[in-house]
């Protein structure tokens, strides 16, 4: 029985992948004079933590200083190429009616991110989180986690439910492996990287959607 629902935020709730990607570009280009491959985003950019990203584009050279600038001014560029793409710009379908079925069921949930604080008040107050859950529920990338690992023990603690009865909401491959390696074992995954056949083979996967209306 799921007692609680942790969702991930970028790629679950909200599909934005493009948005990064081409925030990074801009990031590679003022570093490196030239933008991304396929294959770099694949191998060093999808589901890196930011301060990562930029030792990488630096050679391993980069200050603390400047994977702060850079961090920051990446997701600068994020928020912007969101706000300007105003189509887009709106959480997967069925997601509110998935919270107010949570609500009536009197099951609690949360977030957890691996965005920074910057971003997740951008999500508050964009798509009105604040009516839904408390914010202060909210797990971000405050600097202290090494992986989501952490993070998802960490909203379950804020839940009050332990992790085997939470369910988890997740997008990428890391993500599921950090769910299972948490103790969570009902991991349900938005297919917004087309690896449908790729996840339902992953442990700890009991479903495959493409929204949030297959929930309901």
């Amino acid at each position: 029985m799921v007692k609680g629902v942790i969702f991930d935020f970028n790629g679950t709730l909200f599909f934005d992948n493009d948005k990064h990607v081409k925030a990074w570009g801009a990031i590679s280009r003022l570093l490196r004079n030239k933008g991304i491959t396929d294959e770099e985003l694949h191998k060093h950019f999808n589901g890196v933590p930011n301060q990562k990203i930029i030792q990488y584009m630096k050679n391993n050279q980069a200050t603390k200083e400047d994977i702060d600038y850079y961090s920051k001014l990446k997701e600068k560029y994020y928020r912007q190429f969101c706000k300007e793409d105003q189509a887009t710009f709106h959480l997967v379908e069925g997601s509110y009616d998935y919270f107010k079925q949570l609500k009536d069921q009197k099951i609690p949930f949360t977030i957890a991110s691996a965005s920074i604080k910057e971003n997740i008040d951008f999500f508050v107050e964009s798509f009105h989180l604040d009516k839904w859950m408390k914010v202060d529920d909210i797990i971000y990338d405050n600097g202290t986690y090494q992986n989501k690992i952490a993070m998802f023990k960490d909203a379950a603690l804020k839940l009050n439910v332990n992790i085997k009865d939470c369910l988890i909401i997740e997008d990428s491959k890391s993500g599921i492996e950090n769910a299972y390696e948490a103790g969570c074992r009902q991991i349900i995954v938005v297919n917004s990287a087309n690896n449908k056949k790729e996840y339902e083979k992953m442990p700890g996967v009991i479903k495959v959607i493409d929204d949030f209306k297959e929930l309901l």
